[in-house]
């Protein structure tokens, strides 16, 4: 360890009663202000729902393997489509990283005994439950068919429960903007003695601007969300032209939100990135102000380019060539990203081990997602592929190759500092290897799908499609697969996994200057830092073994 730490550092062989054992009993989690519960609670909450979200992928991805009629009829198709959406985004991707893995590691990195808030953390968390409560209760009653973008007039008209799932994902969006504010005050309230902003591990940086974009996109969405249900209850005319409505509007509201939620989901992802390329090729980030500095770009330009949605919508060519090159802005700042990550790789010792191969999933996958991003923010060729599968790949390359990638990178990196606990990297390497065939296998073929104009929500399509439908689904089924392997190991090393020290991976930020798993204060003294968590030596031999 450094000479990041002067205080606080627990030696091997020191351990003592960790956050999981300091109290027992079922209350003493549901009560709990701890932030290291609070975050393992959101984490077996998030991972539920993208258990959730993937049955219903598998379900809608194997429905589509023959043309009409497979496994479930057009309406259950509909329903079950809208589930993934709705499940993937609201309840996974968009809380998962910052309120499962920041929950727990933001305070350690910035060498605080809690956040600003715990109290709020912890409403959080049941606000967060009670939006998901609601959306199952909606899905039980009949489900909805709306797509989880809500876009009316089809949503202010149909039947089933409409409301009830929208109202649940207005009082998700309380959650989130909980946790928003709870960063920012910590973030800027609780850093220890030395650790200035220009210190600051980027996982950090990258929640700071995510916190940000939270708390000032999100009530765009719970106010469009509320107008959209006063509409189907009290017949007001907003959205629904029979009533005198314009359903553009609701699209220029709901992208004002969901373009920056994109960002609330990638951004997060980038900051995890930034702390394995270090660890993992034993080298000093190139470029941390750069990195730094992007994440904050991003946040402010995500809330410019949300009409690039909407090149079809009948808004002025003007208009859409304003978001064009807006569009095309955002990309700098990422591509900065991608180009300063690659080159702390150069010459790096680097280790391949399990959190090191999602992360060099992530600089690949992200990077296709991105690149065909720019097909779409080119007027000329969004016009052919708009609303076709080329969408949906070049979104779940982003979305997946990208976040949930990072996620998974992310959770296997602090997962032994998280439960004191090493899992098994043989099966790590085979599940890891297994979702990269099984994702491209599943999302490049949509591309060439989509290119050949194979519209996407579909229920059924032309002979012609049903090869590259069927290719694309057995990749699910190696997605699958992965992951399921993936929950075997992590609940097998809970029990038997080899013992965690406080630093298996030789890393440098303060979240490994405490025992593995931590106890329940975090430090004994407030740590001081007296360098930045990426200085490490020019020559090194590799991370310490676990």
């Amino acid at each position: 360890m450094s000479s990041m730490t002067q205080a606080g550092l627990v030696h091997e062989g020191e351990q003592e009663i960790s956050y999981l054992r300091a109290k027992k009993g079922i209350w003493s989690w549901l009560y709990t202000i701890d932030h290291k519960r609070i975050g393992v609670m959101y984490l077996v909450a998030v991972l539920l729902a993208f258990l959730l979200g993937g049955v219903a992928a598998l379900l809608v991805r194997a429905e589509l393997f023959t043309m009409g009629k497979t496994i479930m009829e057009a309406d259950t198709y509909n329903r079950m489509f809208t589930l993934h959406g709705l499940a993937m985004v609201f309840l996974f991707i968009i809380p998962g990283i910052p309120a499962a893995l920041g929950n727990f590691v933001l305070p350690l990195m910035l060498g605080a005994k809690d956040v600003a808030f715990p109290r709020l953390n912890l409403a959080s968390f049941w606000i967060y439950c009670t939006g998901m409560g609601m959306a199952l209760f909606a899905i039980v009653s009949g489900g909805v068919d709306t797509g989880w973008t809500f876009y009316t007039p089809y949503s202010a008209t149909v039947s089933g429960p409409v409301v009830m799932m929208t109202m649940a994902a207005f009082v998700l969006g309380f959650s989130s903007i909980f946790t928003g504010l709870n960063f920012i005050v910590t973030v800027h309230k609780m850093r220890a003695p030395g650790m200035t902003w220009g210190r600051l591990p980027l996982f950090i940086w990258a929640i700071y601007a995510t916190a940000v974009i939270q708390v000032m996109a999100t009530p765009v969405l719970a106010i469009t969300l509320l107008l959209l249900a006063l509409e189907r209850t009290m017949g007001i005319g907003i959205f629904d032209p029979a009533l005198g409505g314009d359903p553009v509007l609701f699209q220029h509201f709901f992208w004002f939100y969901s373009h920056p939620a994109v960002y609330i989901m990638i951004l997060p992802g980038m900051g995890i990135m930034s702390e394995l390329i270090t660890t993992f090729s034993r080298k000093t980030i190139f470029g941390y102000r750069a990195i730094a500095l992007s994440s904050i770009a991003i946040a402010v330009i995500s809330f410019l380019v949300w009409g690039h949605h909407m090149f079809v919508s009948g808004q002025s060519v003007y208009a859409g060539m304003v978001f064009s090159f807006l569009t095309f802005l955002v990309a700098i700042p990422s591509a900065i990203k991608v180009f300063n990550w690659t080159a702390t790789l150069y010459k790096g010792s680097i280790d391949l081990r399990a959190p090191m191969q999602w992360a060099l999933q992530f600089l690949i996958l992200f990077t296709i997602g991105g690149l065909t991003g720019i097909f779409l923010g080119t007027m000329g060729t969004d016009i052919h592929l708009h609303d076709t599968y080329f969408v949906v790949a070049h979104f779940h390359y982003v979305m997946v190759g990208g976040t949930v990638t990072a996620f998974i990178g992310g959770l296997h990196y602090w997962w032994p500092k998280m439960f004191g606990r090493m899992y098994n990297e043989k099966l790590a390497t085979i599940s890891s290897v297994l979702f990269f065939i099984g994702f491209n296998v599943t999302f490049f073929t949509q591309f060439i799908l989509g290119s050949r104009g194979m519209p996407r929500r579909y229920y059924n399509y032309v002979e012609e499609f049903q090869q590259l439908h069927q290719i694309s689904t057995v990749g699910t089924w190696f997605i699958g697969a992965s992951f399921l392997l993936m929950l075997g190991y992590l609940l097998a090393s809970l029990r038997t996994g080899a013992k965690a020290g406080a630093n298996p991976w030789g890393a440098r930020s303060l979240e490994w200057a405490t025992q593995s798993p931590p106890i329940e204060h975090n430090f004994h003294e407030i740590p001081t830092v007296q360098e930045g968590p990426y200085e490490f030596p020019t020559t090194v031999d590799g991370p310490a073994k676990a």
